[in-house]
């Protein structure tokens, strides 16, 4: 597929400085390009690339200035990160193949419904009482329990496991490995040592717009819903655990982990590797970096979160307290030092 750079600036509202005749056939790296490849400029560590490059158009900002002569065509518009992703997205709709149909062998129960163009693969199992949108994709080997109900445009890839009264809205996407619904971590300590095993008797909810990533685990409430709110955005290999909520617009990075009963506010970023205790709200607009441990809640809205170490809780109870007075104690010691 050939287009334009006038016909990609057109898409992406943007302006054409040089020859906008010319054919479009791929996307690269700026670095990377190559005579039919358009790349982008967000970042001006990579400016140097700019005056060397092969592409044959980047997209750069409105008010970029070059520092020096460049052979290439330039598309501004007001992000240039936004634009390139919004051309993403399009030419990721035009080459993805738009399959429809039944493979063999497949199960899906005769009280089940779907919408049209579908896509069922090979291998995969719908139970009783599903209610599936349209134009739903059921990749190979995906198994979804019963009174599961999804929404339209939604994807589900290979191996991908929902348990049953799962709620799906529209345009979610499911990526390989991942699974809703399973149990929440509920065991309740005995007098002899054992753990009594809690019946997880809740679901999951999924709003619209959410995209989950490859072997991500979301469980079920133990009673009501664990809870995603629309456009959450969910990387690989994360863990959601019972009754947790994920307010609108949030985002979560690998290997993350958030446990039970924890509510976090819409428009949140939480960096992979980062840990949320249970029973704890976090406020909206809250930043939490890679590798931070969140022990308590978070009240103030847009507030970012770094750091932890792990040591003994009774020795780190009592640093913490001394840590969080250090700008106090300090402020106390420069005034001394004039003092003296």
């Amino acid at each position: 597929m050939e287009f334009t750079i006038d016909e990609i600036a057109l898409l992406l509202d943007g302006s054409v400085e040089g020859d906008g005749s010319q054919k479009i056939n791929r996307l690269e790296k700026i670095q990377e390009g190559k005579a039919g490849s358009i790349g982008f400029l967000s970042n001006l560590k990579y400016e140097k690339y700019l005056y060397d490059t092969a592409c044959s158009a980047i997209i750069v900002g409105e008010d970029f200035k070059p520092q020096k002569a460049f052979k290439t065509t330039l598309i501004r518009v007001k992000d240039p990160y936004t634009g390139f992703t919004k051309l993403l997205e399009a030419y990721s709709k035009m080459v993805k193949s738009d399959i429809s149909g039944i493979e063999e062998p497949t199960y899906f129960h005769e009280s089940s419904t779907i919408g049209p163009n579908c896509y069922r693969g090979a291998f995969s199992y719908v139970g009783r009482n599903c209610k599936i949108g349209n134009n739903v994709k059921i990749y190979p080997q995906v198994y979804i329990g019963d009174d599961v109900i999804i929404g339209d445009d939604c994807t589900f890839y290979p191996g991908v496991k929902i348990y049953s009264r799962t709620i799906i809205g529209n345009d979610c996407e499911i990526h390989s490995g991942s699974i809703l619904g399973a149990d929440g971590f509920g065991f309740a300590p005995q007098a002899d040592g054992t753990y009594k095993n809690i019946p997880q008797l809740g679901n999951v909810v999924l709003e619209d717009g959410v995209s989950i990533g490859a072997n991500t685990t979301i469980d079920c409430a133990t009673m009501g819903s664990t809870h995603i709110g629309r456009g959450v955005k969910i990387d690989n290999q994360v863990q959601i655990a019972h009754n947790v909520i994920l307010g609108e617009n949030t985002v979560v990075a690998s290997q993350a982990g958030i446990s039970g009963s924890t509510s976090v506010g819409k428009n949140c970023v939480l960096a992979g590797k980062c840990g949320i205790v249970g029973h704890i709200d976090i406020a909206d607009n809250t930043t939490v970096g890679a590798n931070t441990g969140i022990m308590k809640s978070v009240t103030e809205p847009g507030k970012t979160i770094f750091g932890y170490i792990g040591f003994d809780i009774k020795d780190f109870l009592k640093s913490y307290s001394i840590f969080r007075k250090l700008p106090l104690l300090h402020n106390k010691l420069r005034e001394l030092e004039k003092k003296l």
